[in-house]
């Protein structure tokens, strides 16, 4: 009789030829991919890894820690599938890799330890989060952290140049379950508050939640709501990410909301897929799910009034852009701004390195990835750099404070915002 696990990875091999078969090894993903252009390994591209993927499925590869470490040295940034004429989703390809490593115990060592104790056993669990940042708020008060850096090993003395400073408690309250629209009434949206976000962002989240009441939206923001699931999806926790993936699915439900909207780009595509991992399950809740820059584009916006004068770039999150397919919505409303100037960098649609916890696992790929997207952003000299995803917020504030660069980083809807007051 099999067991569980081997029921599990039968699944995933299963799954991961079904979706290999479908690459014509054409190569036309091989620019798009941010390892394959840092090392110019064809082992480091899609093409080269759903070579390794599909021997793995097909019996003739054994999966080793050389499958296992390209598995991991993947982004998971999607580019490849807007660059494959075949329509392959690498994404779901290396998920399912991911948590097949996981499952045979590839990865070892404090690392994987720690990073699963933080998306297990932190993440979901609202208090024990909060109780986090309190810890690290306090931390950060007394400079420990900067003493702390130089005994801590390479990835966690990092991790401290890429934390922003937790916010005060006044600016990390949740939100009000039921915000009332202004004007004339337009609908009632449900909005998904996230994890990180509440904690690091909760300007953004306020700031979200106003502009959607200004274009005339009941505002509901379900108490009981949870983490996505998609950090732990991407670090092959598949169980964990369904069970919160059903949880938020449930909840929304019982909103009885006509859209679920999302301001982080990467919760937003791991939202809409799913549907995917739970058919007949998540189906209807991944369909309601809408970013925040897409919903407010479709619905039309009402003209904001206050002026900005700046140049703004606009960076294009990969999960956004690549994993859900919004790239003008975002541009166009911040074209309403009075006072806004667009201005295209060379490189808006490749990836920042943030990648989830990417830039902590992986650090010397995250940070050549960056140095990429800083020398296309220095090129153009912007006041503002604009992205919609709080890991890409981080690494790019990270990277322009490294650079000196003099752009500050916002989120699209602080924009909104401030042009509304």
């Amino acid at each position: 009789m099999r067991t569980a696990a081997q029921s599990s990875r039968g699944e995933h091999r299963a799954a991961i030829l079904a979706g290999a078969l479908d690459c014509v090894h054409c190569g036309l993903c091989l620019q798009a991919c941010p390892t394959y252009v840092e090392t110019g390994r064809e082992i480091s591209s899609p093409r080269g890894r759903i070579y390794l993927l599909r021997g793995v499925a097909e019996g003739r590869l054994p999966l080793s820690d050389v499958v296992a470490e390209e598995a991991y040295l993947c982004l998971d940034c999607r580019a490849c599938e807007t660059a494959c004429p075949s329509g392959v989703r690498f994404g779901a390809l290396i998920e399912r890799a991911r948590a097949e490593v996981e499952a045979t115990g590839l990865r070892r060592g404090w690392r994987s330890r720690l990073e699963r104790i933080v998306l297990r056993g932190i993440l979901p669990h609202r208090h024990r989060l909060r109780a986090f940042m309190n810890v690290l708020a306090a931390i950060q008060r007394l400079g420990l952290d900067r003493l702390a850096a130089a005994l801590l090993p390479k990835t966690l003395a990092a991790a401290r140049t890429l934390l922003p400073a937790v916010p005060p408690r006044s600016e990390r309250r949740r939100l009000p379950g039921f915000v009332p629209a202004q004007g004339e009434r337009r609908g009632c949206v449900g909005f998904f508050e996230g994890c990180i976000m509440p904690e690091l962002f909760g300007r953004v989240n306020s700031a979200s939640v106003r502009v959607l009441a200004q274009n005339g939206f009941e505002v509901v923001v379900p108490p009981r709501q949870g983490c996505c699931g998609a950090l732990q999806i991407h670090a092959g926790d598949r169980a964990c990410a369904l069970d919160l993936a059903s949880h938020n699915a449930a909840v929304f439900a019982q909103a009885g909301v006509e859209a679920v909207v999302v301001n982080s780009a990467g919760c937003g595509a791991a939202m809409r897929e799913s549907g995917d991992w739970l058919p007949g399950v998540a189906e209807a809740f991944a369909a309601s799910v809408r970013d925040i820059s897409e919903f407010l584009d479709e619905v039309g916006l009402r003209p904001p009034t206050a002026e900005t004068r700046a140049i703004v770039c606009y960076d294009d999150p990969c999960h956004l852009v690549h994993g859900q397919g919004v790239a003008a919505a975002p541009r166009r409303l911040l074209a309403q701004i009075p006072g806004v100037t667009l201005r295209e960098h060379a490189n808006p649609t490749s990836c920042c390195g943030a990648a989830g916890i990417y830039n902590l696992t992986h650090v010397a790929m995250s940070q050549a990835v960056l140095a990429r997207k800083l020398d296309a952003l220095a090129s153009a000299d912007p006041d503002i750099i604009v992205s919609g995803n709080p890991g890409c917020l981080m690494q790019l504030r990270a990277g322009v404070a490294q650079r000196g660069l003099r752009a500050r980083v916002l989120h699209p809807m602080e924009l909104l915002d401030a042009a509304y007051r």
